[in-house]
């Protein structure tokens, strides 16, 4: 198989799984987030780069964000709001960080591929992204199927970007007023 085939199975295998998200979960984590006092985020692997990457958008929204476990994130407290993205919701660091959160009165919004997961029952909001986690495998060898859960982590990337766009709206904020946000020490 070439390049263009693989990228062109990836496409029709992320358009696919796109059109099964449920979008009353999605204006569900774009009230959490509207409404919250602080958002921390975060994930593990891949999962945790990817979430990285809408921390950053959030900042150039203009709300307060920060990555769990960065040195200059703040003390949580009750109105906060930890989003964690996970593919099975069953990682174990996160499933820590979830019931910490729960502790702290801090509400918990979980994007992954399985609801019915530890974290799925810690959450207040669950945005499940149809698509396969790292420990599935295809039964049929002829079935298209990504590496180790990659359909995951590049559903969860676009379906980043689509909040934002969603949020830009919310927020009334354009590029043009965001950009003052954008880092200009590179």
């Amino acid at each position: 198989m070439n390049i263009q085939n693989n990228i062109t199975n990836i496409l029709k295998e992320l358009q696919e799984n796109a059109t099964k998200i449920d979008d009353n979960q999605a204006e569900q984590l774009i009230d959490k987030i509207v409404s919250a006092n602080h958002i921390f985020l975060q994930g593990a692997g891949r999962s945790g780069a990817v979430v990285a990457t809408f921390a950053n958008r959030l900042l150039h929204l203009g709300l307060s964000v920060s990555l769990v476990g960065e040195i200059s994130s703040p003390h949580s407290k009750a109105g906060d709001l930890l989003i964690i993205c996970s593919g099975s919701g069953e990682t174990d660091s996160l499933k820590s960080l979830a019931q910490k959160a729960v502790t702290n009165n801090v509400d918990i919004a979980l994007v992954t591929a399985k609801k019915e997961s530890t974290i799925g029952h810690l959450a207040e909001t669950v945005l499940v992204l149809p698509s396969k986690v790292k420990s599935e495998t295809t039964q049929k060898t002829s079935e298209f199927s990504q590496a180790m859960g990659s359909s995951f982590v590049q559903l969860a990337f676009l379906t980043f970007e689509g909040l934002v766009l969603s949020l830009m709206t919310v927020l009334a904020q354009t590029n043009e007023t965001m950009l003052p946000r954008h880092a200009d020490f590179e």
